[in-house]
This record gives C-alpha cells, sequence and structure tokens, in this order.
C-alpha cells in the first residue's frame, strides 16, 4: 500500500486526485493554526482510509491516515516521517519521535488480539524498550485487565457501544504502577479509544480510532 501522510496541522495526500486535493485543501484552510487538530463528522466519513486521532506526551492531537497494514501491524506516517505502529490497538513501536518505544515482546499473546476472550484477572507479560530524552531504557512489565463495564462514545458523529477494560501495569524496575484503558466496540472487537504509555509509566499516548480499515 502506497505511504499516506497527513500534517500535523494540515493534510497532504501524495498522488492525491483533483477531489482529493480539494479536500486536502479544505483541510488545510480549515485546521491551520488550531491547537488541536479537529476534523468534521463529514470529512471523516468521506475519506476512503482508515484515519485516528493521537495524542503523544499530551502535545497536540493530531489527525493520521493508515499508511501501511503489514503482518497484522497498522503504521501511522506523519508530515515530518514519523511513525506509529499499533497492534490490535497496543502501542508497539514508535519511530522518529523524541522519545521512542522501540520493541515490545510477547505480542502474539496480548489478550487485545483476541478481546472475545477478555476476562477479570487475566494476566500477561512483556518486556519493552524505550528511549528517554536520549536515554536507553527498559523494564519487565506484568498487566492484569478489569472490566469497567459499558460505555458509549461518540466517534466521527456515530454513537459506539463498547466495553472498558482497564490494565493495571506493574514494572519492579523501575518500580511504578499504572493502569491504561481501551475502549473495546462490541460488535466488532476493536480498540476504539485508548490512553496507554508509550514506557514504563512515561510518555503517555492517546488514540481515537475515528474509521477503521475496510
Amino acid at each position: 500500500m502506497r505511504a499516506l501522510i497527513f500534517p500535523l496541522i494540515g493534510l497532504f495526500l501524495q498522488g492525491c486526485t483533483p477531489s482529493q486535493q480539494s479536500m486536502v485543501d479544505t483541510f488545510s484552510t480549515s485546521l491551520r493554526g488550531a491547537p488541536d487538530v479537529i476534523v468534521t463528522d463529514e470529512e471523516i466519513q468521506a475519506l476512503p482510509y482508515a484515519t485516528m486521532y493521537l495524542r503523544l506526551n499530551e502535545g497536540q492531537r493530531i489527525f493520521v491516515v493508515l499508511g501501511y497494514r503489514k503482518n497484522g501491524l497498522n503504521k501511522w506516517l506523519t508530515q515530518d516521517h514519523a511513525m506509529i505502529v499499533t497492534d490490535h490497538g497496543r502501542l508497539a513501536k514508535t519511530v522518529g519521535l523524541h522519545s521512542n518505544l522501540l520493541e515490545v515482546t510477547h505480542l502474539a499473546s496480548d489478550p487485545l488480539k483476541n478481546t472475545a476472550q477478555l476476562q477479570n484477572g487475566l494476566q500477561w507479560q512483556r518486556d519493552i524498550r524505550w528511549t528517554e530524552d536520549g536515554e536507553l531504557r527498559s523494564a519487565r512489565l506484568t498487566s492484569t485487565f478489569t472490566s469497567a463495564g459499558k460505555r458509549t462514545l461518540l466517534i466521527a458523529g456515530l454513537p459506539v457501544e463498547t466495553q472498558l477494560w482497564r490494565e493495571t501495569v506493574r514494572s519492579v524496575s523501575p518500580k511504578c504502577e499504572w493502569q491504561n484503558t481501551f475502549w473495546i466496540e462490541n460488535t466488532t472487537g476493536l480498540v476504539r479509544q485508548s490512553q496507554q504509555m508509550t514506557g514504563a509509566g512515561v510518555l503517555p499516548a492517546e488514540m481515537t480510532l475515528l474509521k477503521p480499515a475496510p
């Protein structure tokens, strides 16, 4: 699949058709200078691509389009060539940021790969490596999942019925504990919204899947 790159304050498509370019020009005009990118429901529905809102480390919320899908991994690209990789809604890797998630092990056994089988008390262990202010760090994490009931989200103008799951994550070294949160759509099992950490208790990431891949 050809790479599709959306800027932080405007949207740009390589190889646009005239109609697509017109849409991009409209987006660029309406979004320029906004502290948080806001795309209208109609514009989101009109795009034939998977899209999401993304906020990293409490920074500006941006709008990104799925660039590649390979081996079950979704790769989202930004104008400055940063790449965000997700696996069934889990943040799996980042490239080109000031601080990056380098590796998450045991992704094949991540409970998010089969959300229909999620149950209270389910555990998952993995190792992660990341950089923080230029320093290489690593940790072994143990997660425990807990159901927090039903929630209705409004995403791109459409109600989405979800099950809310909290993932309590513990690290021995560095010693810390935090919660990741996942809103899982009832009908598809997709993670439609999440709040999770890039490193061990640091570098928060918020993602909202606006339009899933067809």
